[in-house]
């Protein structure tokens, strides 16, 4: 059976990108010292060249996180929970008229 593929943590990824970035080290002395393919650090320092203009992309605006979509939805869920209940109050209001006029 073969061996099993490392799964690394995101700030591990981002420190040997950062570090190839710099180039204080070669690419083999990186590959050594962290135990990782130099093609793999080649890979993630592209990716963070090619993530870096997102960065900035956004400075100054505000950000729409997770919580801003979730109003959202939450909002759009009562707006459908308001209407189902007006055309509730709509239906017996027609009936408890009915019903008023025909006691009097």
């Amino acid at each position: 059976m073969g061996a099993k593929r490392k799964s690394h943590s995101v700030g591990f990824k981002a420190k040997v990108a950062i570090a190839a970035v710099r180039e204080q080290e070669t690419v083999a002395q990186l590959s050594s010292r962290y135990s990782v393919h130099s093609s793999q650090i080649h890979q993630w320092k592209r990716h963070l060249l090619e993530g870096a203009e997102g960065l900035f992309d956004t400075v100054g605006r505000p950000r729409k996180g997770k919580s801003d979509e979730v109003s959202v939805d939450e909002l759009y869920e009562q707006i459908g929970r308001l209407k189902m209940e007006l055309e509730w109050l709509k239906k017996k209001g027609s009936s408890a008229e009915s019903v008023g006029k025909n006691g009097l």
